[in-house]
């Protein structure tokens, strides 16, 4: 009975329900945004990793930053790019089930990366004497395998309650990518529990890590406050700024569709947000590092000139 139930081996991605011209202008589009996000990550985690001048607590967490970033571009943009030209194109059941993993996986990972991060800025602002003690080298390698590990482990749960359940049709996915809630729809069989385990783990890493870094700043608030010059007070804050944006942007974004109201939000409108969070914050990412941040700059600036030469 279970055999002749589970009869779908491949899946079909609805992606955007947009003419062929548009669909042609949102190949080139996000192409262009996928070629800028590989880009600009590509370029922050070779300068990092070239510099020397970077090989700091707070670089070396941005470039695992970059990575994930590159990652999850990498594992949603290909196969809507191929979606936007060929709507039939399926993908198989296998393939649809390691996007959804790898695609948890990341979005964890990130999570906690964030927040991993925004320790460290507590730390070098609240704690600057004990900076270098606090955040030595081996703690920095902990706290980024810890947070690739649970992120696996996390997405892992959610695998291994989605591949028993059965799929017997419809194959279509109304999405760009093989997103859990939606892969969830399609199945024929009660999703009660998976469907609380997918808000419970947003809640945990989500709603807690949130929390914790703004906690967080309002330690790193008060403590620049407390700074006499005005200088002080400034550099203070302009080492946390580009943090705190990217931090708005991804948490915003993901507390919104995972966490927000399940009613009231149109499925469409979670798809185009989880569109911003998964091809947007990755590009935007670099470019507010590298904007806002006079070393990465500094870097760049040394790097072409050394390109150059005498």
């Amino acid at each position: 009975m279970r055999e002749n139930q589970t009869t779908v081996t491949e899946f079909i991605l609805l992606g955007f329900p947009v003419g062929s011209r548009i669909q042609v202008f949102l190949f080139g589009l996000f192409s262009l945004l996928y070629a800028f996000t590989l880009l600009g990550n590509g370029i922050i985690l070779g300068l990092i990793l070239l510099d020397s001048r970077l090989n700091t607590p707070m670089y070396f967490f941005l470039s695992h930053l970059a990575i994930v970033d590159i990652a999850y571009a990498c594992n949603t943009v290909p196969q809507m790019l191929v979606n936007l030209l060929d709507q039939a194109k399926p993908i198989s059941y296998a393939g649809c089930m390691t996007q959804t993993f790898l695609f948890l996986t990341f979005a964890h990972t990130e999570c906690l990366l964030l927040v991993v991060m925004s320790y460290d800025r507590y730390v070098a602002i609240c704690h600057p004497l004990r900076y270098s003690v606090i955040m030595n080298w081996k703690i920095c390698i902990i706290l980024a395998v810890t947070s690739w590990t649970i992120g696996v482990f996390l997405a892992l749960v959610h695998l291994i309650l989605l591949l028993p359940l059965p799929f017997c049709g419809p194959h279509k996915i109304n999405h760009f990518f093989c997103e859990i809630i939606a892969v969830l729809k399609l199945a024929c069989a009660d999703t009660y529990i998976n469907e609380i385990i997918v808000l419970a783990g947003a809640v945990s890493v989500l709603v807690g890590p949130f929390s914790s870094i703004v906690i967080s700043y309002i330690h790193i608030l008060w403590a620049i406050l407390k700074i006499q010059s005005g200088e002080g007070r400034k550099k203070a804050f302009s080492t946390c700024s580009s943090h705190l944006c990217v931090v708005g942007l991804f948490y915003g974004t993901a507390i919104i569709m995972y966490v927000g109201p399940r009613y009231g939000n149109p499925q469409e409108q979670k798809k185009y947000l989880l569109l911003f969070h998964s091809l947007f914050n990755p590009m935007l990412n670099p470019v507010i590092y590298s904007l806002r941040n006079k070393e990465v700059k500094a870097a760049l600036k040394r790097m072409v000139e050394k390109d150059r030469g005498p």
